[in-house]
Order: C-alpha cells, then sequence, then structure tokens
C-alpha cells in the first residue's frame, strides 16, 4: 500500500477529503476504504473514515462494531456530525457510522445532503485525512458526495460489468467536476501485469471517449488474508501487515 498512500497525501486545492468509490458493488471499496484509513493512521495521520453510502451502509459490520450513534441520527437532527464520532483504536482512526439497512437514508432531500457535506467539509479541517466510503453507482447521493473532495479513488476488477460501471461514474464525475482528482485502483487482479492491463482497458476508454487520462493509484492483489480479515472483522494492515496484496 506504499504507492497508494504516498500518492493520497498529495492534497488537492485546499481538500483532504478523498471520496473511495466504484460503478457497482462487490469489488471491495469498503475494504479498501478501510484499508487506506488503516495505512494512513499507520503512518501517523489523524484519520476520520466517512460511510458516506446512505443506502447500504455497511462500514460497522465490516469492522465488527455496534456505534450508539451513528449518520441516521444527525440527518434527523438529533445529533452534531461531530457527536457521531466514534474512535476505533484497533485501526488507529476515527468512524462516523451509516444507519446499516436503512435504504430510506438515500432518499435524503438534496438541501440536507448539502448541509452534511458543508458539516464534514468543516468537521475535516480538524483532521489530516477524511475518507468517504460512497455508495456503489452513480445515483444522486453519490454524487453529490463527490462536490467537496478533493480526490477521488475509483475501484475496479477485471470484470467486464465492473470496468463498464468504473468507466460509467468517471465520465459522470468528471462531467460533474472537470477538474477533479480521479485516480484509479485495480483490486483483486492475480498478478501486478494483469492489473496493469486491466487498467490499460479502462484507461482507453476514457481517454477515447472522455480525453482524461486518469492514473493507476495501484494494484492490489489477490490475497486469501483479504477474505480472512473481512470475515474476522478487523483491518487488513493490522493483521497481516506483510500481505502480498
Amino acid at each position: 500500500m506504499t504507492e497508494t498512500t504516498s500518492a493520497t497525501t498529495k492534497r488537492g486545492k485546499g481538500s483532504n477529503i478523498i471520496a473511495v468509490a466504484s460503478g457497482k458493488g462487490g469489488v471491495g471499496k469498503t475494504w479498501l476504504a478501510i484499508t487506506l484509513a488503516n495505512a494512513l493512521a499507520r503512518e501517523g495521520r489523524k484519520v476520520l473514515l466517512f460511510d458516506g453510502d446512505l443506502g447500504l451502509a455497511n462500514l460497522d459490520i465490516q469492522l465488527g462494531l455496534m456505534p450508539q450513534h451513528d449518520l441516521g441520527s444527525v440527518i434527523a437532527g438529533r445529533l452534531a456530525l461531530n457527536q457521531a464520532i466514534l474512535s476505533y483504536p484497533e485501526g488507529g482512526f476515527d468512524i462516523i457510522a451509516g444507519r446499516s439497512g436503512s435504504g430510506g437514508m438515500a432518499n435524503i432531500p438534496t438541501s440536507r445532503l448539502q448541509m452534511l457535506n458543508e458539516d464534514l467539509a468543516l468537521l475535516s479541517q480538524t483532521y489530516d485525512h477524511v475518507i468517504i466510503d460512497l455508495g456503489a453507482g452513480v445515483e444522486r447521493t453519490v454524487r453529490q458526495l463527490t462536490h467537496n473532495v478533493g480526490a477521488c479513488v475509483v475501484v475496479a476488477t477485471d470484470e467486464p460489468t465492473s470496468l463498464t460501471d468504473a468507466y460509467a461514474f468517471i465520465k459522470i464525475t468528471h462531467m460533474d467536476r472537470p477538474k477533479l482528482d480521479i485516480r484509479i485502483v485495480i483490486n483483486a487482479a492475480n498478478s501486478t501485469r494483469e492489473g496493469e492491463r486491466t487498467y490499460n482497458t479502462l484507461l482507453k476508454a476514457c481517454e477515447g471517449f472522455l480525453k482524461i487520462s486518469p492514473p493507476l493509484l495501484g494494484v492490489v492483489r489477490r490475497d486469501p488474508k483479504v477474505r480472512e480479515t473481512i470475515k474476522a472483522q478487523a483491518p487488513m494492515l493490522t493483521r497481516y501487515p506483510n500481505s502480498e496484496a
């Protein structure tokens, strides 16, 4: 993860908020967001991991947490955003959990979502990095949560549907924010070379149709330890700091 962490520490224009996104579910987006937060924390950075999947939040589940407060209470106006922060000592970072299984949160009004964006931007001033684990796809809530970010990491695998949906996400995000720093991570590759080939397929589509060249942030190789840590509900680098992934 060295290449990944060094690249993400380069802040966009005054912003230290990084969105982790994917065109489709099941590509390891949430796992990567957790691992990125863990990696930055291990470098001594103060990190907040924010569950921005307003339809199917699951950060707390992947980490085995049962938070007393979550984003649902913030959206409902019962809590300020900073009151929903949960310290996660095992990973070395803080978390704001979503509301697990609450599909209704995906329908929150645009005005309320804008207030959430503004509150998160203000809160980010007290952290070195804020990582947003976005929901999969290109729905309104996903797009709006990228409005204040300084960079966006798009996660894809070699599956054709993953590449097609990743391209669709990049296209729409680029239309919304033409100057946004978009980077690509290829996950679950059998080898670094295979991951680079997958990236080149996506890159050619971006260059050919969008006239942009989002750089490769890194290739995460397939590793059985990834599934082990997900089942154990623990950060990858805490359990296996020298993993082949």
